[in-house]
């Protein structure tokens, strides 16, 4: 029990980490600085925020890394509770992270594509709607990698509901955000009309179960059976 209650809080506070993380980088900065369907003012506003960009790819980049690392904590956490799921779990995360970093060097891409000199020839008005192209493929990406990032919550949900150590509608919430991922990339896909109300599915449905799953982690742990 002294074991699953410091991998629990350990677990708990690499969520936090990244969850900090991957918002500053993937929500936060962007949207000061990404102006839709504007790119001149998009761009300018990124080379002339050019730190915070930078620090903003940074962090989404360490954001993955902890994400790995989370991974590995949960599949010792849950090992004993479902080993098949636990692997299924780390599997699916150590899929996700090589594509994140793809996507994230989008945004790279879109810096280096403004700034770069041999470019100048061009009007910048050309410059600006190539390197803005970058970012809305960047923006797409995000949707899409969402198959990752829902599928790994489908047997995490399932490991905390048979866990016995953590109450089991942690793990229906981490299940029911898991398949609003997956929602909201087919809904992008078909139908990309209604993406905006599967997207707000997904933040209000994951959020609250991954918050929750990190509050429990650091305040409690994990439940001791009587």
């Amino acid at each position: 029990m002294k074991t699953q209650k410091r991998l629990a809080r350990t677990a708990g506070l690499l969520y936090l980490l990244m969850a900090l993380t991957a918002a500053f980088g993937f929500m936060i900065v962007p949207q000061q600085l990404i102006v839709p369907d504007d790119a001149a003012v998009t761009m300018q506003n990124i080379l002339e925020n050019e730190l915070l960009f930078r620090g903003a790819i940074l962090s989404s980049f360490a954001s993955q890394v902890i994400f790995l690392f989370l991974a590995l904590v949960l599949h010792r956490l849950f090992k004993q509770t479902n080993r098949h799921l636990s692997r299924d779990l780390l599997a699916l995360v150590v899929a996700s992270v090589p594509v994140a970093f793809f996507i994230i060097f989008r945004q790279t891409e879109a810096l280096l594509l403004a700034k770069e000199v041999s470019m100048q020839a061009f009007e910048s008005s050309l410059r600006f709607a190539s390197a803005y192209s970058k970012l809305q493929m960047y923006e797409h990406g995000l949707v899409y990698i969402g198959i990752f990032w829902g599928l790994w919550l489908i047997p995490f949900g399932m490991l905390v509901h048979q866990s016995g150590f953590i109450p089991k509608i942690f793990g229906i919430l981490l299940i029911a955000g898991g398949v609003s991922y997956l929602l909201d990339v087919a809904t992008f896909t078909l139908a990309p009309g209604y993406h905006v109300h599967t997207n707000v599915l997904v933040s209000i449905l994951s959020t609250t179960a991954e918050i929750a799953m990190v509050l429990w982690f650091l305040i409690k742990g994990v439940k001791t059976k009587d």
